[in-house]
């Protein structure tokens, strides 16, 4: 792996936060599958184009790339090295040759100059401790002209997961958890910033739309609150308490999520901002 700079994210998605997505990728990947057409769609991948994928994963977005570049190529990025091992064995079950995952900071990754007609992220670019020199480093990569198409999370109060974690504020360490700015789920939930952001990288032709999409979080309410609660933030939260006020926050969340249950699972809206712009020719 080459320098990093973003060395706190590097130790949380190399840690515990990497080692849970990691260990249920498919229950992630049923969170935020509902994003996947709208962000395939907005980046317009050609046969033969070749596409870099920022922030991967477990690699589901980038496999589903590198299907539609059939005689191209897809690369993921991600520093985490517990989710690029089940990207690589999930691409390798499915028999998909021309997705290749590397683990980096895409802030500073030495990416050969023109290479990628097309960048892609889902839920990947929103912990950049310098989102412009970051996307300017990503903008470098990409020949001139290409496409970058990526979802990143919009308010907060959108989001129904968030909703059910803001109701433990008097009972767990909230602080200024889901606030926009600093570098996490929500930094660049408004959607100002990020054209400022872009067009300060050298990106042109910005637009920021509003999408949403439900996602499975479990079976019912217990198994998707002890879930919700599991995650890396969750935990985060929950480790500072004692256990009979975890026991307490689990089930206050699971009262919250009863009323979202639904033939044999629970699915939470998200919402987001799908992000285009283009290299300048």
């Amino acid at each position: 792996m080459q320098h990093i700079a973003n060395t706190v994210q590097a130790q949380a998605w190399n840690g515990y936060e990497g080692t849970h997505w990691a260990q249920n990728q498919d229950r992630w990947d049923a969170v935020n599958a509902g994003f996947n057409e709208p962000l395939l769609t907005a980046a317009a991948i050609k046969e033969r184009d070749r596409v870099l994928d920022i922030g991967c994963g477990a690699g589901s977005t980038t496999r589903l790339a590198a299907r539609r570049a059939g005689n191209g190529r897809a690369l993921g990025l991600d520093l985490s090295a517990p989710m690029l091992t089940r990207a690589r064995e999930a691409a390798q079950r499915e028999d998909i040759g021309n997705a290749t995952f590397e683990q980096g900071d895409a802030q500073v990754q030495a990416f050969e100059p023109g290479t990628f007609d097309v960048m892609i992220s889902r839920f990947g670019v929103m912990f950049f401790a310098d989102p412009v020199a970051a996307f300017a480093n990503i903008g470098r990569a990409l020949r001139p002209g290409a496409r970058m198409a990526f979802i990143c999370g919009a308010e907060a109060e959108g989001n129904e997961w968030l909703q059910a974690i803001a109701a433990l504020r008097d009972i767990l360490p909230m602080g200024n958890f889901g606030a926009p700015g600093s570098p996490g789920m929500f930094s660049l939930a408004d959607p100002d910033r990020t054209r400022e952001v872009l067009s300060a990288a050298g990106f042109e032709h910005i637009n920021a739309a509003h999408v949403e999409a439900f996602g499975t979080w479990g079976q019912n309410a217990d198994d998707a609150a002890a879930f919700l609660l599991d995650s890396g933030p969750g935990r985060h939260l929950t480790s500072q308490v004692a256990q009979e006020v975890q026991d307490r926050a689990r089930q206050t969340v699971t009262n919250i999520l009863r009323t979202h249950e639904e033939h044999g699972a629970l699915r939470l809206r998200s919402t987001a901002w799908l992000v285009t712009a283009n290299r300048p020719n």
